[in-house]
């Protein structure tokens, strides 16, 4: 039963809460792709919606702070390293409303995932690489269900099409996401996402109540 509820916790709800941001830890607040993490969460925050984040610096503190300049409300999952030198950390700066502890990098990215409904994803690099790789094969494996996730930047149009013409990559796998290039792009995508988990909600209770 643990398993099962483990399992269930990586696949969405029709209603869409709460928005995890991924991206660079060391990036200071004069950089474009902060400002734009802190305008995205700012914007999001004053819709409603709860940000997520792994309580550190960069992108991080980006979408806390942009959440908090919106009157939203903020979670972070942390871990405090301590054979990870290379790892940031716990950034004293990056203060949520909630702070969910856990012991080590993987339970950490887990825990964000399971406690956000949609990913936004930002330049960043092997550890933001991680977790785009985790968002999508969940996407995946839990297709009709699936928590989707947006990858903001221009940049990410030539590594896509680099994947998709060398690796095994169906059309399933790429409906899941979208490449968004506009700040104001990303509430509109969200709301998209929003509309499509409604109608795959519904179609899955017609044919379950029709015994398909």
């Amino acid at each position: 039963m643990a398993h099962q509820s483990e399992e269930h916790a990586f696949i969405s709800r029709p209603i869409i809460k709460n928005i995890a941001f991924f991206g660079d830890a060391n990036l200071n607040p004069t950089t474009d792709v902060y400002k734009d993490a802190f305008a995205i969460a700012q914007t999001l925050a004053e819709q409603g919606f709860t940000i997520v984040d792994g309580g550190g610096p960069g992108v991080m503190d980006a979408a806390t702070k942009g959440a908090v300049a919106g009157h939203g409300e903020t979670i972070s999952v942390t871990f405090y390293p301590k054979e990870a030198p290379g790892f940031e950390g716990r950034y004293v700066g990056n203060v949520t409303d909630l702070e969910i502890k856990t012991t080590n990098y993987i339970e950490r990215m887990f825990k964000l995932m399971e406690h956000a409904d949609v990913f936004v994803i930002f330049n960043g690099g092997t550890g933001t690489l991680s977790e785009f790789g985790t968002a999508w094969v969940l996407a995946k494996l839990y297709y009709g269900h699936h928590k989707p996730f947006i990858l903001f930047g221009d940049f990410w149009i030539p590594i896509i099409d680099a994947i998709k013409s060398n690796m095994y990559i169906d059309r399933k796998e790429m409906a899941v996401f979208e490449i968004v290039t506009r700040r104001e792009d990303v509430l509109p995508t969200i709301q998209r996402f929003e509309k499509k988990a409604r109608s795959i909600a519904s179609e899955l209770k017609h044919a379950h109540e029709h015994g398909h």
